[in-house]
């Protein structure tokens, strides 16, 4: 079995809690090859732990090591688009965390890099991977008529679940105008997308494309593309949002809370006349919690309901291991660039509605 020879881009929270494990375990596929990160301290670090003595500290160096097969962007969301481009660009094949990108030039700018390499490119949207939720699309596809459907994320603060079960590693050794460098592009960016409206909207936008496009991602492929917004609200300083779709013959609603409880629910549900399919997900950062389908069913006087629990292997693992099918069998990756960027048209129609 070949493997992959993979830089990675980015050794924080993610990198460290789900990736670096994950290739390590799936050493029969990938071979941790470079590393890419500004804190110096936690490059040194990750070189030692993951025995790998290709560091760098600028992502254009990483992307040009010849011998790479592939490249993950897991950096912050601000630079997905340079890196990602610019692995492209080098031949290398990308699979960069969501959101993608922030904007829709940049979104068309890395679909043209990819084409004109020929490489792949993948969106890490790991929920869509989940086997319960690959069961729960072909359930969708028998249900018949669909009369309502509901899309929910209410987490409380990461650090709840990733301090309690995680050791991450954290230097600050960063340079001072850092972190002020990486929040002007973040709004730059965000203006150059849906322009100059107020900041609630604008933090709506930075929650589309952290917490919600994992889910809004995954109802398009479960239900398809809505019509149009029919309502939007936000409060809290776009900490809140209410959301009401239209589809043909029925309307979803999707809501986002983001508080200070330490839980974490975000499932979809899916209203059929006589059945119902929920997917029910748990935080990510708790790798090995299972995604579960639970389908409620109504037949002559009798309602039953089964909780299926497919697997506990978390959906990064089966997302890696598409992506190293993608990349050795050509097979076609269904979180494309191209997929992507109707999850941006989403955004901007939801935007929209709310100014």
């Amino acid at each position: 079995m070949k493997k992959l020879k993979t830089g990675l881009i980015g050794l924080g929270e993610v990198a460290q809690i789900i990736h670096l494990p994950i290739l390590e375990a799936l050493d029969d596929r990938f071979e941790i090859s470079a590393l890419c990160d500004v804190s110096p301290g936690l490059l040194q670090w990750a070189g030692e732990q993951y025995r790998v003595q290709n560091l760098y500290q600028d992502a254009n160096e990483l992307v040009a090591q010849k011998d790479l097969d592939a490249v993950f962007v897991l950096n912050s969301s601000e630079f997905h688009a340079e890196c990602a481009i610019s692995a492209a660009l080098q031949g290398k094949h990308v699979l960069v965390e969501k959101p993608m990108v922030l904007t829709t030039a940049d979104a068309d700018a890395l679909i043209a890099a990819k084409n004109k390499t020929g490489v792949q490119v993948m969106v890490g949207y790991m929920r869509r991977f989940a086997p319960a939720f690959t069961q729960a699309v072909e359930e969708v596809k028998n249900l018949g008529q669909i009369n309502y459907a509901k899309i929910r994320d209410i987490i409380g603060p990461n650090h709840f679940f990733i301090g309690q079960t995680s050791n991450v590693r954290r230097f600050n050794d960063l340079p001072g105008s850092a972190n002020e460098n990486r929040r002007a592009t973040g709004r730059h960016m965000i203006e150059q997308e849906i322009g100059d409206v107020p900041q609630e909207l604008k933090n709506v936008y930075n929650a589309l494309c952290g917490l919600a496009c994992h889910d809004l991602s995954a109802m398009r492929e479960l239900i398809g593309m809505p019509r149009r917004v029919v309502s939007a609200t936000q409060w809290n300083d776009g900490r809140f949002l209410l959301v009401t779709f239209e589809y043909d013959g029925f309307y979803a609603v999707y809501e986002m809370v983001f508080d200070a409880q330490g839980r974490f629910d975000a499932h979809m549900e899916v209203f059929g006349q006589t059945k119902q399919i929920k997917v029910q997900y748990n935080t990510p950062y708790i790798r090995h919690l299972p995604t579960t389908l639970i389908i409620g069913e109504t037949k002559n006087d009798e309602f039953k309901e089964s909780v299926i629990r497919p697997t506990f292997k978390d959906p990064y693992t089966v997302e890696l291991e598409y992506f190293y099918d993608m990349v050795t069998k050509g097979l076609t990756p269904k979180t494309s660039p191209e997929d992507y960027k109707d999850d941006l048209a989403l955004f901007k129609m939801i935007i929209d509605a709310l100014r």
